[in-house]
C-alpha cells in the first residue's frame, strides 16, 4: 500500500508541475492589456465639469427662450447671420463682413468668428420689440480697444438710434458697462478691463424681479437690484453699432472693433446657472 500511495503522489505532483508549465506559458502569450496600466491626462478637455461640450449646444438647450441666436460663423462677405435658434429671425450683417479662424472663441467649435472692422461692421436684426422688460443679452468677444457697442437695443434698425438703452458697451477705460434707462441713466460696470485681446463671454440680465445683472466669464461682477424697469419703446436690438452718445464712459467710437461668436438676445432672464454653463462649454 506504501508502494501505491508513493506512486500516486508522484503522479499528482508531477500532474501539479505540467499544469503550472501551462500556466507560465498562457502568461508568456497572453496579451500585453492584462499586464499593462496607465493613465493618460488631458487637461484641454474639462466635459467631464461642464454639462455642454460645446458652446453651440449651451446655447442650442436654452434656444426655446430666445429671441434669435446667430453663431457668427458665417465665410467672409456673407450677407446673411443664420438664426441658429430656431425662430426664423436671421439677421444682416452690414458693413464690410471679415473672418478670422484663430485663436477660437470657443476651444471646440469649429468655423471662423465675425470680424468687426470698427467702423462699418454691425449686424441689424429682423423685426421690431414692443418694450422688452425681461431680457437677457449674450456674445463671446475679443478685443484690445477700448469703445464700441456690443450688444443693445435701439429705435432704429440700420441708422443712428433717437432712442436707445439695453446696452452692453466698452467704455474708455476697457471695462464692460451694461446700462439701461427709464427718465434716469442707470449702469453697472466690470471692475476688471477687457481690452486685453483674449476672448471673453459676457450675458447681460435685466427682470422686474431682480433688476439689473452683469456677468462676465461665467461669474456675476455686477449688479443694480432697484432699478427693474427700462424705457418704454419698440426697437431692435443692434450688434456692433449703435449710438452710446452721452452714457457714463462713452467713448467717441461707437462702432465695436474685434471678434464675435455666438450672440444671442433671450426674452427670458438666464440664471446664474445657465450662464456658468454656456461659459464652461468653451473652455
Amino acid at each position: 500500500m506504501r508502494a501505491g500511495r508513493l506512486r500516486d503522489g508522484r503522479v499528482v505532483a508531477a500532474l501539479l508541475v505540467v499544469a503550472l508549465a501551462v500556466v507560465v506559458l498562457l502568461n508568456q502569450f497572453a496579451p500585453t492589456r492584462s499586464a499593462y496600466s496607465a493613465t493618460v491626462a488631458n487637461t484641454g478637455n474639462t466635459a467631464a465639469t461642464a454639462p455642454y461640450f460645446t458652446c453651440g449646444a449651451a446655447a442650442l438647450a436654452d434656444a426655446s427662450g430666445a429671441l434669435f441666436a446667430y453663431d457668427l460663423d458665417e465665410a467672409a462677405g456673407a450677407k446673411t447671420a443664420a438664426d441658429s435658434s430656431g425662430k426664423g429671425n436671421a439677421g444682416t450683417y452690414q458693413g464690410s463682413m471679415t473672418t478670422t479662424a484663430n485663436p477660437a472663441a470657443c476651444s471646440r467649435d469649429g468655423g471662423p468668428a465675425y470680424t468687426l472692422n470698427g467702423s462699418t461692421s454691425f449686424v441689424s436684426t429682423p423685426r421690431a420689440y414692443a418694450n422688452p422688460t425681461t431680457f437677457s443679452e449674450e456674445v463671446w468677444f475679443r478685443t484690445t480697444v477700448a469703445g464700441g457697442l456690443l450688444i443693445g437695443f435701439g429705435s432704429n434698425q440700420v441708422a443712428t438710434s433717437g432712442q436707445h438703452d439695453r446696452q452692453i458697451y466698452v467704455n474708455t477705460s476697457g471695462q464692460l458697462v451694461f446700462g439701461s434707462y427709464n427718465g434716469t441713466t442707470q449702469v453697472i460696470t466690470s471692475p476688471k478691463a477687457v481690452t486685453d485681446g483674449a476672448w471673453h463671454h459676457v450675458v447681460s440680465t435685466m427682470s422686474p424681479t431682480n433688476g439689473m445683472r452683469l456677468y462676465l466669464d461665467g461669474t456675476l461682477v455686477a449688479s443694480n437690484t432697484a432699478f427693474k424697469a427700462p424705457e418704454n419703446y419698440t426697437g431692435y436690438f443692434r450688434i456692433g453699432y449703435d449710438t452710446i452718445s452721452g452714457w457714463p464712459g462713452a467713448p467717441s467710437r461707437e462702432y465695436f472693433t474685434g471678434s464675435m461668436r455666438y450672440a444671442a438676445v433671450y426674452s427670458t432672464e438666464l440664471s446664474a446657472t445657465q450662464v456658468a454653463n454656456h461659459y464652461a462649454a468653451g473652455r
